[in-house]
């Protein structure tokens, strides 16, 4: 999976988002396209990592080559869904090409291993990030930061906040 790091981008972001950043969101993957990106990682947390999955299936109507990885931070992770978020998770899985469970089980540790899968795998690592210091959003932006993988915040207005962390 490493050889095709320079051609992926990941996603991660708030639970909270609610497609504030929709056409943003859009023309991002749009320009990552036409710079040769055509693998796309999403952690399939509800909120922004299903909605960039979501996007992505978009792109691929209009780009047929490109390629949607659920990365999942552990087996039956599913599980954790229902009702409306349970369809929309169903919907991304089902359009996947590629599908990986960090761990077999759940662990205290399954989430941070998924992040850190994320930026492992990413040239590129796409978020809806609120600048807070907690939380799994944040904990992403800094080791994208600290490995050199530029992070495109589609949040408006904190893209300079990142110099904090």
């Amino acid at each position: 999976m490493d050889s095709m790091r320079s051609a992926s981008v990941a996603f991660t972001g708030h639970r909270t988002y609610c497609g504030e950043g929709e056409r943003q969101l859009d023309d991002v993957l749009e320009r990552l396209y036409s710079e040769g990106y055509r693998r796309f990682l999403t952690g399939m947390a509800w909120g922004f990592d299903l909605a960039a999955g979501m996007a992505v299936i978009g792109l691929r109507r209009r780009h047929g080559d490109v390629r949607l990885v659920a990365v999942e931070p552990f087996c039956g992770f599913r599980s954790l869904f229902s009702g409306a978020e349970a369809a929309v998770y169903d919907k991304v899985l089902a359009s996947c090409d590629e599908r990986v469970a960090v761990c077999g089980t759940y662990t205290a540790a399954c989430y941070r291993l998924r992040n850190d899968f994320l930026v492992d795998h990413a040239a590129v690592v796409v978020v809806w990030y609120d600048g807070g210091r907690g939380g799994g959003t944040a904990y992403t932006v800094r080791r994208a930061r600290r490995h050199g993988v530029p992070v495109i915040n589609l949040r408006p207005s904190e893209q300079l906040r990142f110099d904090g962390l």
